[in-house]
């Protein structure tokens, strides 16, 4: 079963994303897959303390942006 997501991505991001694939001689759409799946499984417990799951893994990213 797959599920579809929209995703929007800024025309740099979507360049980049679209020349990676290329260079791994694979669609956007399995690349995209690929790089999720690893990201997800990565953060399954490595990041959570003590490698609970129930707890939230850190932010990341810009620390700059205004909270939600």
């Amino acid at each position: 079963m797959t599920k579809h997501v929209n995703l929007r991505l800024p025309d740099d991001v979507h360049a980049l994303a679209v020349a990676a694939a290329a260079a791994d001689d694979r669609s956007l759409n399995s690349w995209l897959i690929s790089v999720v799946r690893r990201a997800a499984e990565a953060s399954e417990t490595s990041d959570r303390p003590d490698g609970d799951p129930t707890s939230p893994a850190p932010l990341r990213g810009k620390t700059d942006s205004p909270p939600p």
